[in-house]
């Protein structure tokens, strides 16, 4: 079975080789998909937003998310199914999980793992990946039932995110940057059929205000409709709206990350 890996750890220590251990000694027949481990540290946000995104991208299987800045806390340690598909998602209780469930269709079942028989021993209050999310990630991998795995809990208790959400206003578009890949372009909380409600067509320039500037974007099908060095506005393989720069860096240019909310408009 696969195991779909996402987390805030990064590559320069050992977290994250260390949980493909975990799961191998428990499960050697595992296949470990590495999602995304470059979540900025301890942002839930951006770790739910990421996974919400990929998850139906993904094979069936479990899907194991870390981004715990509440790790050793009162936050709960959890397993769930969704409704759709079967299936399994493994983290902390604190939003990660919830928006890809709910993707899915919902959560169908959740139970509590904090003192999963499965977990390693002793554990860490500091290092749950390893103890606690792993090996039970590996458990359901093997073929164990959810049920068994820890308490049940209800659904409608699970910690859910308030997400951000593109709205109309007066003066355009409304809209926030959810995330900044590697190439500096900026995803936005938008989706293009809320650009038609602009009527901005191929070829008119779209008005893009950030920080108290004004910039023009050309809605565009791909990277090299814009000339060398223009900001264009395109839909992503999310399905969301994008900035970019043709050979460059959106977020350089308009020097905007996660959480700035911007004015999209006609000219």
């Amino acid at each position: 079975m696969f195991i779909s890996f996402l987390s805030d750890y990064g590559s320069e220590d050992e977290f994250v080789g260390v949980c493909h251990g975990v799961i191998a000694r428990r499960c050697p027949d595992a296949r470990v998909i590495d999602l995304d481990h470059s979540i900025p540290r301890h942002d839930v946000l951006a770790g739910a937003l990421t996974l919400a995104a990929a998850v139906r991208y993904l094979p069936p299987g479990v899907v194991l998310a870390v981004v715990d800045p509440g790790v050793g806390g009162e936050r709960r340690a959890v397993a769930l199914r969704s409704e759709r598909d079967g299936r399994l998602f493994v983290g902390p209780d604190n939003g990660l999980l919830t928006a890809a469930a709910d993707r899915l269709g919902a959560v169908a079942e959740a139970v509590d793992i904090g003192s999963s028989h499965e977990r390693l021993t002793p554990t860490s209050n500091t290092f749950h990946g390893r103890d606690v999310f792993a090996p039970v990630a590996a458990a359901l991998a093997a073929g164990e039932p959810l049920s068994g795995l820890g308490e049940p809990i209800g659904a409608d208790g699970l910690v859910r995110l308030q997400l951000p959400s593109a709205e109309l206003v007066a003066g355009g578009l409304l809209a926030h940057v959810i995330h900044r890949d590697t190439f500096g372009n900026l995803v936005l909380d938008a989706r293009p059929e809320q650009l038609a409600g602009l009527a901005a067509a191929a070829g008119a320039g779209v008005r893009i205000e950030c920080g108290g500037r004004r910039h023009e974007a050309l809605p565009a099908a791909s990277f090299a409709e814009a000339p060398e060095g223009g900001l264009l506005l395109y839909e992503d393989s999310w399905g969301l709206l994008a900035l970019a720069v043709n050979r460059g860096s959106a977020a350089q240019l308009l020097g905007a990350g996660p959480g700035q909310e911007l004015l999209l408009g006609t000219l």
